[in-house]
């Protein structure tokens, strides 16, 4: 794998105007950085973006087709740079031939597709199928595709026109009964690289390169205290780091306990700083001295797993369907992974993969998973509870055939 390259780190070349659409970290400054991951035939696009400095990478995947041009898997934010990267590839190996929109509902995904298309106006643009939005399930031209040459992804992946190097599995969509979960896997079969959205992580125990360029968010949540300096170093970012995929894993895990707010405002009037950046000294997380052990057990050597938020509110409403498309997935001979968030690439094998769903043998009322500290599902079960009881969620479902081998591909 190659080292990173970037174009620019001027604020017009990082522009992002359009992110009132989805506020996220950063905002409207985000930086990219292209990764060759196999030698002219696999790249990726990083950028980062979260919530109250809760920043995890977000990536967008292009792949070398044969005799020439390229396929782009879930666009990121096409900023000048990012646009200016892909132009780059384009002047070696051929245009952007084909766009994938590759999940029905990660928002923070499908808001590029648009804009990143108008970019490339020669390129088709294919989307999973099962499409919504909300408040409105508005039609695809709507939310910004292209309307001429915007396509539904076939059922069956042979009718694709590039289907002769990149091979796709759909995961019909999952009934969550605000509306359906759905992505689409893809295979690029030259380089022996699988794509997926948000379906599986490995989760690194440093911090990922993109997410040093602007190292304020690690730093922030390595304080114990709003009156602890914002200091740099290599510990404090790894100290940050793993705190920050605590917090976008579990939201509230069960190492961390949250202040008062009479200790929020004592503690604020002696920070160090109060500028706006410092939400005003205000921190009111209260990490107990065992928090490393969360981490460790979410780290799990940095193997392959399905994150606990889709294991608690979603792969469960629908196991055997889940389980069917991760096994036809692994039916295809791929060396290595690339999920659009945390670690990449993932060296796995295909029965690395499917052990990664073994969780959805065991019965819905057991652990959520023996490997990972039942505390820290805590909060996500309480979601989960309150939005059964509110008719927004439907109930989990057991595996009606569990005989044979788990990890058995079909």
């Amino acid at each position: 794998m190659s080292a990173v390259t970037s174009v620019s780190s001027t604020r017009h070349a990082r522009a992002w105007p359009f992110w009132p659409l989805v506020p996220l970290y950063p905002y409207g400054q985000r930086p990219t950085q292209r990764v060759e991951v196999v030698k002219d035939l696999v790249w990726t696009f990083e950028q980062f973006q979260g919530i109250f400095y809760v920043v995890v990478p977000i990536r967008m995947t292009v792949v070398r087709l044969e005799p020439t041009g390229l396929l782009v898997y879930s666009p990121v934010a096409p900023t000048p740079e990012c646009v200016a990267l892909v132009r780059e590839l384009e002047e070696r190996y051929g245009p952007v031939t084909y766009i994938v929109m590759s999940t029905v509902t990660g928002i923070e995904h499908k808001v590029f597709v648009g804009p990143f298309a108008r970019q490339f106006p020669q390129a088709q643009v294919y989307v999973t199928p099962n499409q919504w939005s909300f408040p409105l399930n508005l039609p695809l031209p709507w939310l910004g595709l292209p309307r001429d040459r915007t396509h539904i992804l076939p059922d069956d992946s042979t009718q694709a026109p590039f289907a002769d190097q990149v091979d796709y599995a759909l995961l019909p969509p999952i009934d969550l009964g605000l509306g359906p979960f759905g992505e689409t896997a893809c295979y690029h079969r030259a380089s022996r690289t699988l794509m997926l959205t948000d379906a599986i992580v490995a989760i690194p125990a440093e911090p990922p390169v993109i997410v040093q360029i602007d190292p304020f968010p690690l730093l922030f949540h390595a304080r114990d205290k709003a009156t602890d300096a914002i200091v740099d170093t290599p510990e404090n970012r790894r100290k940050g780091w793993q705190r920050i995929a605590l917090f976008a894993f579990y939201f509230c895990p069960s190492t961390l306990n949250v202040a008062t707010t009479g200790e929020m405002w004592q503690e604020a009037k002696q920070a160090p700083v109060r500028s706006r950046q410092h939400y005003f000294g205000f921190y009111p997380f209260r990490w107990r001295s065992d928090w490393p052990k969360s981490f460790e057990a979410l780290h799990n050597n940095g193997q392959l797993q399905v994150a606990p938020i889709l294991k608690t509110l979603i792969f469960n409403r629908g196991p055997e369907t889940v389980l069917d498309w991760a096994k036809t997935v692994a039916t295809w001979q791929f060396e290595r992974i690339v999920p659009a968030h945390l670690a990449a690439p993932i060296a796995a094998t295909p029965e690395q993969f499917l052990e990664a769903f073994d969780f959805l043998h065991l019965d819905p009322a057991s652990e959520t998973n023996a490997a990972l500290p039942a505390a820290d599902f805590e909060l996500l079960q309480q979601i989960e509870a309150l939005l059964l009881s509110k008719g927004i969620s439907r109930p989990r479902q057991s595996m009606l055939i569990t005989q044979g081998s788990k990890n058995e591909a079909p």
